[in-house]
Order: structure tokens, then sequence, then C-alpha cells
């Protein structure tokens, strides 16, 4: 895939036109259609907030709790659907695939915008619920930016390496489903780092490891408050990297093998 050729105005045309699409056909036939894309990472906050942080009394040291909670499971939620429709992708296109010759990542790349759009929308609601919470405006929040992209990338490499997989091994999905649900409780999304820390350093220097660990608290120390424990201002060893080294290994990885086994989707879809 080089850079002329994955720019090419005809790939640019394509990605746009099977991304409206998809974003189209994921609410179509539903009731409220679009305002699932708030509603879905909204209705799981407010479960978690009144399990955790009301009844369990968890994040009490945690300045903004409530917004710190809804970018969590917002960042999670994009994870989430962006690996999720990423490794359906090929499988799911594979009438077209069958029928026109176009370069196969688009149509991964299509799906994980889809995700995109979504996560864009959520990310104006978390804004205007840490205004209403107290949060200040701040030159931080251009933090987040990265670390959104990073989180992204992340995605795109998991969906590039198992999408490709699936395409002859269609358990990767169901086994992808599983592995999401324990990474859920390895990764602070309802419990903050802090209550790890307190325990054990080791243990939460290791969680912060976790390139998705590492963008989420990345992201919240730039949005809601720089009291957030990232990898950069808790690990203090050239291991801080690693999170940045297992996002691009996966990106390089998982375009790698799509690329080599893109000349027989065709034919196992």
């Amino acid at each position: 895939m080089s850079i002329p050729h994955v720019l090419n105005r005809k790939n640019r045309i394509l990605l746009k036109e099977l991304t409206k699409t998809d974003f189209k056909l994921r609410y179509q036939g539903s009731v409220l259609g679009y305002l699932w894309a708030l509603l879905r990472p909204l209705m799981m906050f407010a479960i978690l907030y009144v399990v955790f942080a009301k009844l369990l009394k968890i994040g009490g040291d945690i300045p903004h709790y409530p917004v710190y909670l809804l970018c969590g499971t917002t960042m999670w939620s994009f994870f989430t659907e962006c690996t999720s429709q990423g490794i359906q992708a090929i499988v799911n296109r594979g009438d077209l695939l069958r029928k026109i010759s176009f370069p196969k990542y688009i149509v991964v790349v299509s799906a994980t915008l889809t995700a995109v759009i979504n996560m864009l929308i959520n990310v104006v609601v978390i804004i205007i619920f840490a205004l209403i919470n107290g949060v200040s405006p701040s030159p931080t929040w251009l933090l987040a930016i990265p670390a959104i992209l990073e989180l992204y990338l992340l995605s795109l490499g998991i969906a590039f390496l198992l999408g490709s997989i699936n395409v002859k091994y269609r358990d990767i999905t169901s086994i992808w489903d599983v592995l999401i649900q324990a990474l859920f409780y390895a990764v602070p999304i309802i419990y903050p780092i802090t209550m790890v820390a307190s325990t054990s350093e080791i243990a939460a220097k290791i969680i912060l490891l976790n390139p998705i660990a590492q963008a989420i608290q990345d992201i919240r120390f730039g949005l809601i408050t720089s009291t957030t424990i990232t990898s950069w201002n808790y690990i203090t060893s050239p291991l801080v990297i690693i999170p940045i080294i297992l996002t691009l290994g996966f990106l390089i990885l998982g375009a790698t093998v799509f690329r080599r086994k893109s000349k027989f989707f065709a034919e196992e879809v």
C-alpha cells in the first residue's frame, strides 16, 4: 500500500461513499436512528455510574469523576466498535469484493471510520458534560487529539490483522468478543488506576503499558483533569514507550498480513 496509491482520488471517493453507506445502514430501520450513536455510550455510562460510583463509592478521589467515567466508556465503546466492525468488514462486503476490483483495505477503513464518526459525536457530548461539571477549557484539550489518533491506529491494526484471518476462520469474531469482555476489566474504565496503584505500583505500571489504557488515560488527562495518572507521568523508565511500540507494531503487522492475504479474499468470502 504505497502512499500515492492510498491517496489517489478514486480511492478517496470510494472510501467516502462506503463510509457514508456504512453509517446509514448501521441505523437503518431503527426508530431512534442516529440517536443510538449517542444513546449507547450514555446508557452504558449511566449503568456503570449508578453501580460503581453511587453504590460501591468508587472514584471519590477523582476530580469530575462522572465526566471521567463518561470519557472512559466512550473511548472504550469507540475501540470495541472500531475493532469489531473492522474485523467483520471483509466478510460483510463479500458480494462487493467479488464483483468489483478495488483496494481491499478501503472496506476495513470505511468500517472503522463509521466508528470514528460516532466517537466524534460523543466527544462533543463529553465536552458539554465537562463544562457543566465545572471543567475549565484548557489548551491541554489538544493533547487528547494524538491520544485518540493512537487509539484509532491501534484499532485499525487489530482490524487489519484479525479481519484478514476472519475471512477464512470465522471463529475469530467470537473469540474477539470474549477477549473484549476480558480486556474491559484489564483497562481502568470503571475503576481509577489510583485504586490499583495504592495496592501495587507494579500492577498499575503494567496496566499502563497496555496501549488501550495508556491512550484512554492520556485522553482523560487532556480533557478532564491533570491529576490523571498516565504512563508518562507515572513510569520513569524507557518502558514508557512500550504502548507506542505496540500500537505501531500492531499497525505494521496488521497491514502486512492484510496485504498478503487480500489477494485471496474474493475466493474465500
